[in-house]
């Protein structure tokens, strides 16, 4: 088992298969928030579901709006367990509290592979690969 320590954003804990992106993710516009798909247009998880997965990816992008558009997925029941960023920026941090989905960043996401068990503790801003 692996141990990564980045900076906790929104504490909570999850356990659940990562899934893994190297391009940022805009909730506004990029996720359909009816059913967690991604669909952005040429975006590399264009047509995958983010509900119920440890969403791990570099930073957020897109309008501030996109912080009420994850609200409103863990409202539908259609958001990510948990967020891990290379580096969060105020959108996804904001959307995350607001949302109360643990998020961790500071971590070096090449680490993480798809598919792969990941337990996340935002209070200790650790997460761990199984």
């Amino acid at each position: 088992m692996i141990k990564l320590k980045g900076r906790m954003i929104c504490k909570g804990k999850a356990e659940g298969k990562a899934l893994v992106t190297k391009q940022g993710i805009s909730f506004f516009g990029g996720v359909n928030p009816f059913n967690g798909i991604i669909t952005e247009s040429g975006h590399e998880l264009e047509g995958q579901s983010i509900t119920g997965k440890i969403l791990v990816f570099p930073h957020g992008k897109g309008s501030t709006v996109g912080s009420y558009a994850l609200y409103r997925m863990k409202k539908q029941g259609t958001a990510p367990l948990a967020l891990i960023n290379s580096e969060c920026e105020t959108i996804v941090a904001v959307g995350a509290i607001i949302s109360e989905i643990p998020c961790i960043d500071k971590i070096d996401i090449s680490q993480i592979k798809n598919g792969q068990k990941i337990i996340v503790d935002g209070e200790k801003g650790i997460i761990e690969l199984k």
